[in-house]
């Protein structure tokens, strides 16, 4: 397993045992970026993790599907791990699920569907068989490990999210998961203000909290008051097709977007493997309330008039092989959107996905097609509580100790800083990254050292990447490569086939011509001189050729293209 740190401090590792009378956290993703939620809870050897998520690659990184947190630390110590327990069923919260079970195969706690979306991806993995899926209920407390641990329901963007309450021998030490307070959800299922009120007046000793939208004054938008502006634009539009693409796990939207739907007498389609799964496993667990007979097939859209069919889709991220792309292309199998149609992006693009969300719109504007996203029309609420939100929950928890969790270091900051306007001391806040370790006692909390935290990079069809191929392939798109060869004549000690440099993936401009005149001429000579220093070995010969090469490039040119060298003896 391979990965790579984005700090330099991350090279200088060091630990300290855990003392008997401490709890220690160690944070292994999600502090510092937005997803590879992963944490794990240490108490008399023992250990249980929360949440394990992926991260979504940004355009630089060339041929990466996926981004894990570095499982090294706990691989070393799966003898000791007891559980993963899951908050919710978000992939930057389960989806790297698959790939530490291999090696940490413990049981999986979540609420029914945070399981049931975990299992579906496992059991595509086909490294489900051999798993154990305990499931939990609201309010349901289970010894897990070292530790008692709560399961409290909170108002997320996916049903049944949970926050987590550990009762410790330093006391409780409370983990927000992602949340908002939401007074009006759809499923009525409120965040349980009232336990989390009960908690702050027992004492909580740590709270680990949610820190995505810390930045914002405020309260989040309730995501009831999306369907009422769904409900206005598909009533504006009666005789067009709507195709309305939101994430497949967010079952409340989904559900709002079916009501609107049948209101105006439309059918309904679903497009895009993962919303067909998860809405017949939300329909199974009844979350979310539709007839089978409201439903048609994806392949029988076109049989329909535009005004008659409405189709929920995937692909609101901009993700190359999710249905609202195909749609974008053209490539979709059963049907093409064009100046009778409407699609409504019911999402706002996750802090990276932006360049790929606005080529989708570009290609369907293209296609003659109406495009409406949430910077037009408020069909979207984000699941993140704002600033009076979070003010609220610490005031219902009142933690002796805070460190601000899930988030760009900036909203950590920024949640830091509101935890210290409520009266909370520096001494008793820390601002932590991927990789640290914190102890927890009842006195306060320290650092404890920091663990291997770097990014895991998958890609789909190579596997594991480490940080060289990577960075070679940024080289590769932004210099080109230098394919450079010659033949050596070893009994003579001469060039007997000329030095070529042929270039491919940068411009060849006049001065580029330039520039591989001189890198042949430069090698030429490299080798010269040391054919003429007795140098006679093919694997010398080519370091020589490949250090003159790279030094005259990076120096005088400032290009770092891959260089690949073949001196060839005879």
């Amino acid at each position: 397993m391979s990965s790579t740190s984005r700090r330099t401090r991350s090279s200088q590792l060091w630990w300290r045992p855990v003392a008997k009378d401490n709890v220690r956290i160690t944070f292994l993703g999600g502090l510092g970026e937005i997803g590879r939620n992963c944490a794990a809870l240490e108490q008399d050897g023992r250990i249980v993790v929360v949440d394990a998520g992926l991260m979504f690659p940004e355009p630089t990184m060339y041929g990466v599907d996926l981004i894990l947190p570095d499982f090294r630390w706990l691989i070393e110590r799966r003898d000791r791990v007891d559980a993963i327990v899951l908050t919710h069923g978000h992939e930057d919260h389960t989806g790297a699920l698959r790939y530490l079970v291999k090696d940490v195969n413990v049981p999986i706690y979540g609420s029914a569907l945070t399981l049931g979306f975990a299992r579906h991806r496992l059991t595509e993995a086909k490294v489900a068989h051999d798993l154990t899926f305990i499931e939990v209920s609201d309010g349901e407390r289970r010894r897990i490990g070292p530790f008692e641990v709560e399961f409290i329901p909170v108002t997320h963007s996916v049903p049944s999210a949970h926050a987590l309450a550990f009762t410790t021998k330093v006391g409780l030490v409370v983990h927000s998961g992602d949340f908002k307070l939401d007074l009006t959800p759809i499923d009525n299922r409120r965040t349980d203000i009232a336990r989390l009120a009960a908690l702050g007046d027992e004492g909580v000793t740590l709270l680990l909290c949610d820190s995505t939208n810390a930045e914002e004054p405020g309260f989040t938008a309730s995501e009831r008051s999306v369907g009422g502006a769904l409900r206005r634009l598909f009533l504006e539009r009666p005789h067009r097709r709507l195709v309305v693409a939101c994430f497949a796990s967010h079952i409340h939207r989904v559900q709002q977007i079916i009501d609107v739907a049948l209101e105006q007498n439309r059918k309904i389609a679903l497009m895009g493997r993962s919303m067909e799964s998860n809405v017949k496993l939300a329909r199974k667990l009844n979350l979310l309330h539709v007839d089978a007979a409201d439903f048609v097939d994806i392949e029988n859209v076109d049989r329909y008039e535009p005004g008659e069919i409405c189709v929920i889709c995937t692909g609101s991220q901009g993700e190359p092989l999710a249905a609202l792309s195909k749609l974008s292309r053209g490539d979709a199998r059963n049907f093409s959107v064009g100046q009778d149609d409407t699609i409504i992006l019911s999402s706002h693009p996750i802090p990276g996905n932006e360049w790929s969300v606005g080529r989708v719109i570009d290609d369907l504007h293209r296609a003659g097609t109406e495009v409406i996203h949430s910077e037009h029309e408020p069909v979207h609420a984000s699941g993140h509580a704002r600033q009076g939100e979070l003010r609220t929950f610490h005031q219902l928890l009142r933690p002796k100790n805070f460190v601000p969790v899930h988030g760009e270091y900036r909203h950590l900051r920024h949640h830091a800083d509101l935890a210290a306007s409520m009266g909370l001391g520096d001494e008793r806040i820390l601002i932590c990254e991927d990789g640290d370790q914190i102890d927890v006692t009842r006195d306060g909390i320290k650092r404890a050292g920091q663990v291997p935290a770097g990014f895991h990079y998958i890609d789909g069809t190579a596997g594991d990447l480490d940080e060289r191929p990577l960075e070679e392939r940024r080289m590769l798109a932004e210099y080109g490569v230098v394919q450079i060869t010659a033949g050596v004549d070893v009994t003579r000690g001469v060039i007997s086939q000329p030095v070529r440099a042929v270039t491919r993936g940068w411009f060849e401009g006049e001065q580029d011509r330039g520039v591989v005149d001189a890198v042949t001429a430069t090698v030429r000579d490299a080798i010269t001189t040391a054919l003429a220093d007795g140098n006679r070995d093919d694997e010398s010969l080519t370091k020589v050729a490949q250090r003159a090469a790279g030094r005259l490039l990076g120096q005088k040119y400032r290009r770092q293209p891959v260089l690949l060298v073949a001196i060839v003896v005879a």
